[in-house]
């Protein structure tokens, strides 16, 4: 396959599929409980993404399901601000979905804390939403593997949704996401994942997450070896062995981030028709908010598609968005095309 034959010409709109939450952020002090006071960013990791995309000035449209409230309200007010497609948004159910993170910690061990059981999204089922209405001037569904990681439903919904877009030739992206503290409903990611991304175009992770939920195996030694030449070498071959086992996935994508005690590093790969691509490398001890750089690192690849850059350049322009994201409060990113732009070395 040729390059011109993708990424194709992209017009239509970008619809991203998942939960909406609010994260609610204590401080690790506890002084929370004596000012009253709780900060909460609204987020999940789709909705974070249409929100980069319409920022950037991109046709993002999102779909996810809240009750039938006021407060619901709000937030779609909230969304439609930020130039969001909110029309398939669905009003159904009970609750929304929230988590506890404390300030300053990423999405890891104790720090996190998910209340978002029988949410409106999860109540959702197969049969339940009109494809051929949501579709309609879609070029783009993104979706990540933490929906089908809530519940048997939303594994099948995800199914459901991944065969209608592909009856309709739209081109399917699928982040990884791995969330060691959901997929508790009686199945492993590698018995749901592998269907799910044999109808993808475009498959972003990183490479341990892969292993996990595709069974790509990593070198067992691997954080040992602690060398990037061989942790290119390893997503190179991941990526190589996921674009043969999956016929209809044409683009692979990997992250690093290596957050030590002081600093954090990022840097990432793209494989596409048998060339690899790398990104520079970039560094910070000034991180201000660990959530959402993955998402941001996915908008800014269909960010590059859409404006037909290069490659090279659309990973840059990727990675810089994602590390940048380190630095803006919030789970979406405030960051507009000429601050990423200005911040690629």
């Amino acid at each position: 396959m040729s390059q011109a034959e993708f990424p194709i010409a992209f017009t239509g709109k970008v619809l991203s599929f998942g939960e909406l939450l609010l994260r609610i952020c204590p401080d690790a002090e506890g002084d929370w409980l004596e000012n009253g006071q709780l900060p909460f960013h609204v987020g999940g990791a789709e909705l974070n993404v249409a929100s980069a995309l319409a920022l950037w000035g991109l046709p993002s449209k999102y779909f996810t399901a809240l009750p039938n409230n006021d407060l619901s309200v709000q937030i779609i007010g909230f969304l439609n601000k930020k130039l969001i497609d909110t029309s398939a948004i669905q009003l159904t159910g009970d609750r929304i979905g929230l988590y506890f993170l404390t300030q300053g910690k990423d999405l890891k061990h104790n720090a996190l804390i998910y209340d978002r059981a029988n949410s409106s999204f999860a109540g959702l089922k197969p049969g339940q939403i009109d494809w051929d209405n949501l579709l309609k001037g879609v070029d783009w569904f993104h979706f990540s593997a933490i929906c089908p990681a809530i519940s048997q439903n939303l594994a099948d919904l995800c199914l459901e949704a991944v065969k209608a877009v592909s009856e309709r030739n739209i081109t399917i992206s699928v982040d990884l996401n791995y969330r060691s503290k959901l997929w508790q409903y009686g199945k492993l990611p590698n018995q749901i994942m592998p269907e799910l991304v044999s109808y993808c175009d475009l498959v972003m992770g990183n490479i341990w997450a892969i292993e996990t939920m595709l069974q790509i195996p990593v070198l067992e030694n691997i954080h040992q070896l602690a060398s990037k030449t061989i942790y290119l070498e390893q997503a190179q071959n991941t990526s190589e062995i996921l674009i043969k086992t999956y016929p209809n996935c044409k683009m692979v994508t990997n992250t690093y981030r290596f957050d030590n005690v002081n600093n954090i590093k990022y840097y990432s790969t793209l494989y596409y028709n048998s060339h690899f691509y790398v990104s520079k490398e970039y560094e910070t001890s000034n991180v201000v908010d660990r959530v959402g750089s993955g998402d941001c690192f996915m908008a800014g690849l269909i960010y590059g598609f859409y404006n037909n850059l290069s490659h090279q350049d659309q990973l840059e322009f990727a990675t810089v968005a994602a590390f940048g994201k380190l630095l803006c409060k919030g789970d979406a990113t405030t960051q507009t095309v000429t601050d990423i732009k200005n911040s690629i070395k």
